[in-house]
């Protein structure tokens, strides 16, 4: 990702589109505050038992907040963070976010940056009660830790794939797909490296057997590897388009443009409400996992304010919140605290609903899975191979 200058990261592309369909979804927005308080206010925030959360939106429950904080005791003055890795790293290192917010809530992967950087401070899980009922799976994200220590705590967690056409394709179930040249101009990627990049080098290591290590997480020469076979079949038409958020997604779909394209789950729903046969492949590559985590930010150790802190995260996993985010947007907190929560609670949520929700994530997340690495290594490589399939 580019830090400055004018070009357009693919990651701000799938963030932000995801964003901005959250949005219409009912998300976003600022609960119970501003986060861009003034010094007096926090001060007189925290003494209220109040935290700022800096995060994206796909974390926020809106008025819900006000249920959480008298349950938690803890309440959150949520801010959107714009979900762009790379304006908020600036404003952690360089900028007053650090003076500003206390929690950020960010895409998996920044863990490592901003632990170099000090920018962020570790979690104490004594402290977390509910983590032990995070799912193991969740827990063993390969960048929650650095040095040992917990720096990131799972808080949603889903897995991508390809949304296809049964009726015209049959059963797909890799993303072999996606580069067969008998579906040539049928076919779409998202065009965003975060999430087209790892596609390709799941397939390129399950299905074609090249020395991939991690495809989260591509060296140079992988990255290259990578990315000439895409540019080779964009060239060569393979590609209907490299779509970008939301709309143009659901419209490839519902317009019958594609018979099979990698993208989010929610598009496979719109499509049936539309009318359509789609359907979420099970690729035997596997599926791309994503999350966002919470991270403790260092301005909160300095405030005195890390306590409230590690109170407010300890009520994300506790069921509520989970109940609240699943109903509202179909994203999943990890634990099972949300069925238990659910049951105890059947007025407000459907048992059966939340738990089946749980069962279709842990599903996914049974078999293959390689994690989205929202800030690999090599990460201005990435933008500028990015920008060469786009030129070709």
């Amino acid at each position: 990702m580019t830090k400055h200058g004018t070009q357009v990261s693919s990651i701000r592309h799938s963030n932000v589109q995801r964003r901005d369909f959250l949005k219409l979804m009912g998300a976003g927005g600022v609960a119970l505050s501003a986060g861009g308080l003034g010094f007096a206010s926090r001060l007189a925030a925290q003494e209220a038992g109040t935290v700022a959360f800096w995060a994206t939106a796909t974390l926020d429950i809106g008025e819900k907040w006000q249920e959480f904080a008298r349950q938690a005791g803890v309440a959150p003055e949520f801010t959107d963070n714009g979900n762009d890795l790379g304006p908020v790293i600036a404003r952690l290192a360089a900028g007053n976010a650090n003076d500003l917010f206390d929690i950020g809530g960010f895409q998996g992967g920044a863990e490592k940056e901003l632990a170099r950087q000090g920018v962020i401070i570790p979690w104490d899980l004594a402290k977390i009660p509910n983590y032990e009922s995070v799912w193991q799976w969740a827990k063993d994200i390969p960048y929650l830790k650095q040095d040992g220590k917990q720096y990131g705590i799972p808080t949603v967690v889903n897995a991508d794939s390809i949304i296809y056409r049964p009726d015209k394709l049959g059963k797909i179930d890799s993303y072999g797909a996606i580069f067969d040249p008998k579906l040539k101009g049928r076919v779409a990627m998202e065009d965003a490296w975060i999430n087209s990049a790892i596609f390709t080098a799941m397939y390129l290591k399950e299905s074609e057997n090249q020395p991939i290590a991690d495809p989260g997480n591509l060296s140079e020469s992988e990255l290259g590897l990578v990315m000439e076979f895409l540019i080779k079949h964009k060239t060569d038409g393979q590609f209907r388009t490299f779509w970008n958020g939301w709309e143009q997604g659901v419209q490839l779909v519902a317009d019958e443009e594609v018979d099979a394209m990698t993208g989010w789950e929610p598009i496979v729903y719109e499509g049936r409400k539309r009318g359509l046969q789609v359907e979420y492949a099970v690729p035997v590559e596997g599926y791309e996992g994503w999350g966002n985590n919470t991270v403790l930010l260092k301005g909160a150790g300095d405030r005195g304010v890390a306590d409230a802190a590690h109170t407010f995260v300890d009520g994300l996993l506790g069921g509520f919140y989970g109940c609240e985010l699943g109903q509202a947007r179909g994203y999943l907190v990890p634990t099972d605290n949300n069925v238990v929560y659910a049951k105890a609670h059947p007025e407000e949520y459907k048992p059966e609903e939340v738990e089946k929700l749980a069962n279709h994530v842990k599903a996914k997340f049974a078999g293959k899975i390689y994690w989205q690495n929202a800030r690999p290594d090599n990460f201005q490589l990435y933008e500028e191979w990015w920008q060469k399939l786009r030129n070709a």
